[in-house]
């Protein structure tokens, strides 16, 4: 059964960041050679306040085995707790277009690459397309308990 359609993966850096560590720490996230499976860190510009110019990394994930992958991944460098509040905060998470949000924490990755679920602005973006058919939200919540949840888990070594 496929889970989702794509998974898009971005972080901002500033001016005075250094774009090559953490260029190198994104790629980290992901759990497989980007060159080898032909996958790409697009990096575009955007001005940001006070005209300062921002990087913003970005890795899309569109083969199932890339995102089953990445998921399998992330599910299983997150704490117990951090799956349940992902569960309990799904409807939040999810728009309605039943694309799923996660923010981990920037600093705590780049620097030890450690997830930490994050509210605040400093962070690496991830973006779930779930494949719900049909397309409805209640649908695409179901995957998600699926995805996150305890008993429920789609990835058997992620547990």
């Amino acid at each position: 059964m496929k889970y989702t359609h794509n998974i898009i993966i971005s972080e901002f850096v500033k001016q005075q960041e250094n774009s090559e560590e953490i260029k190198h720490a994104l790629k980290k996230l992901v759990p497989f050679d980007l060159e080898k499976e032909k996958l790409q860190l697009k990096e575009d510009t955007a001005t940001g306040l006070n005209e300062q110019h921002i990087k913003i990394l970005t890795i899309t994930l569109t083969k199932e085995r890339h995102t089953n992958k990445f998921l399998e991944f992330i599910i299983e460098r997150l704490s117990e707790q951090q799956k349940k509040l992902i569960i309990s905060q799904k409807d939040s998470r999810t728009d309605e277009y039943n694309h799923f949000f996660i923010r981990i924490d920037q600093e705590k990755w780049n620097k030890e690459q450690q997830i930490l679920l994050v509210d605040h602005g400093n962070c690496i973006h991830i973006k779930i397309s779930l494949a719900a058919f049909p397309a409805k939200k209640d649908v695409a919540l179901k995957i998600v308990e699926e995805i996150f949840g305890e008993k429920n888990s789609i990835f058997k070594n992620a547990q």
